[in-house]
């Protein structure tokens, strides 16, 4: 087996290993949304950047609320959680022009879902031939761009954002 070293990955890795609780709900207790990688602040959810992402640019939309069941929650949390998914694409499209996505949720353990005790919509680019033989093969991931400089590339544009719905 090949390996690709990404050791900017190292610190989060040791820190999610030893992390109890929910990964949603710690983020939003940070003071600092860049290091919880919070692009974005709904009046019911939040958008982030997956610290674990299948590509470039994966981000993901979850409820402030703690809320482990899709069907049980309020529907203004729902709604807005829709409302956010064509936001959301757009400024993926502008920032990193993919060729389509992926958007899903796992909800519950066994379907596969890494924090099942809090729902949360997965948007992740797609570029053709972005599933080569590394993953399938080589059993590894190769990403072009390291977490901060996603961060730092999309929150300009979640800004603009925030501004128009201020207006």
């Amino acid at each position: 087996m090949e390996y690709c070293t990404a050791p900017w990955r190292q610190v989060y890795v040791q820190k999610a290993v030893k992390m109890k609780g929910c990964i949603f709900c710690q983020a939003l207790k940070q003071k600092s949304d860049e290091a919880s990688m919070i692009l974005y602040r709904g009046k019911y959810n939040f958008v982030m950047a997956n610290r674990f992402p299948y590509t470039t640019g994966h981000l993901m939309i979850a409820p402030y609320r703690h809320l482990a069941e899709l069907d049980k929650a309020p529907v203004e949390i729902l709604q807005e959680a829709t409302g956010l998914v064509p936001i959301v694409l757009r400024i993926l499209k502008r920032a990193y022009r993919p060729h389509g996505f992926n958007l899903g949720m796992n909800l519950g353990q066994s379907a596969g879902a890494g924090v099942a005790g809090h729902f949360h919509l997965h948007l992740v680019p797609r570029w053709t031939g972005d599933s080569n033989f590394m993953p399938i093969i080589g059993q590894t991931r190769v990403f072009s761009e390291d977490l901060q400089a996603t961060y730092n590339r999309l929150r300009p544009y979640f800004i603009r954002e925030e501004r128009k719905q201020e207006k």
